[in-house]
């Protein structure tokens, strides 16, 4: 069996996971979704993707769960539940593990008062707030749409990511990243639009079909914030990105969307260290 086929019926389990990640894990399903034998089929996943679907199951869980604990009041005994464990304690190593914090931290401490006012913050404490202009160049990318919470958009990703692995057009000098062009406060989260994206090298003949496009991305002056921590966190990072750098910094946005690009591979990074860069499009300066 090719490369290419292998990528396809490993692309169903993927989709499969991610649109049950409320069910219960069985592997004997994971491989009939497959089509592949159940001796084998996760020693392949493995090979794939450098991660049991095990492990794939418990990072989208804990994932679920950090944004769970930031945007609401839900219990952390239901929180850990819904994320798979029998107990409270049980979910709070399996976090801390990754999160390097206890969820009631998380919860506490691990919002927008990391992002408290430039006149606020302490000496010491400014990597959090980083902002470089940068100059960039126009580029292509493959680009997924998604509709719906932007936390979710690791599912376009996913899909993205095979779609290109089966044509050869995986490219290790490829930026991985993501258009957000709306505001989450102001745009219902079901109609929310996005793109899973992925940079682009090579000859312009590649054929698109649905739902890969090909998107070209403006270039231009940028405000790079880089994030360090929790895709969760993101949220407070534009917070303090629009309402505190932007009014003090004399700059205007320009008329292109917002994009992330994503310097770290979550497969292989811990939540807290994961870097991702918010590349805010400004008008020229005169």
């Amino acid at each position: 069996m090719s490369s290419r086929l292998y990528e396809a019926r490993l692309a169903r389990v993927v989709a499969h996971i991610h649109d049950h990640l409320d069910d219960e894990l069985d592997l004997n399903r994971l491989a009939e979704v497959a089509c592949l034998s159940p001796y084998h089929w996760h020693r392949i996943y493995h090979a794939f993707y450098g991660e049991t679907a095990a492990a794939t199951v418990r990072r989208l869980r804990l994932h679920r769960a950090a944004n769970e604990l930031l945007q609401g009041s839900v219990p952390i005994d239901s929180i850990a539940e819904r994320a798979g464990y029998s107990s409270v304690q049980a979910f709070s190593r399996a976090f801390q593990a990754s999160y390097r914090m206890a969820p009631g931290q998380f919860r506490s401490a691990g919002g927008a008062s990391m992002f408290m006012s430039l006149d606020e913050t302490r000496s010491g404490d400014t990597a959090m707030h980083q902002v470089d202009i940068r100059t960039q160049r126009g580029f292509t990318v493959a680009a997924m749409e998604h509709r719906g919470s932007y936390m979710n958009i690791g599912r376009a990703f996913e899909m993205l990511f095979h779609w290109l692995a089966t044509r050869g057009l995986v490219d290790p000098r490829a930026r991985s990243l993501g258009i957000y062009f709306d505001d989450p406060a102001a745009v219902a989260e079901d109609e929310l639009r996005s793109m899973a994206c992925c940079e682009l090298f090579g000859p312009d003949a590649v054929k698109f079909e649905a739902p890969v496009s090909r998107v070209e991305v403006a270039g231009g002056e940028f405000a790079v914030l880089t994030h360090v921590g929790p895709y969760a966190q993101l949220c407070f990072a534009y917070q303090w990105l629009y309402g505190e750098w932007l009014p003090k910094s004399g700059r205007e946005t320009g008329e292109a969307p917002v994009f992330e690009v994503y310097v770290s591979d979550p497969k292989e990074t811990a939540p807290a260290d994961l870097v991702t860069e918010i590349w805010l499009p400004l008008k020229e300066s005169v």
